[in-house]
């Protein structure tokens, strides 16, 4: 799915549902705790967040839990 997207110009706009599908499959939330992540830097190579899956992770992990601070560095 990355590849699709990264490597061979795929479009953000399908990416960005697919990955959200996928973490819901996986159920990511479930993975962690809110406060094993609490404080956490998720890293990626992006040099800005609107395409980035951190950000995906972020919102996602986010609309799971409730609340959460998102702070884009």
């Amino acid at each position: 799915m990355f590849d699709s997207f990264k490597k061979r110009g795929g479009a953000w706009e399908a990416f960005e549902p697919a990955f959200r599908e996928l973490m819901k499959e996986r159920q990511v939330e479930r993975a962690f705790s809110p406060a094993a992540v609490d404080r956490a830097c998720l890293l990626c190579s992006e040099a800005e967040a609107l395409h980035c899956h951190r950000r995906l992770v972020a919102e996602y992990l986010r609309e799971c839990w409730g609340d959460g601070e998102i702070v884009h560095l």
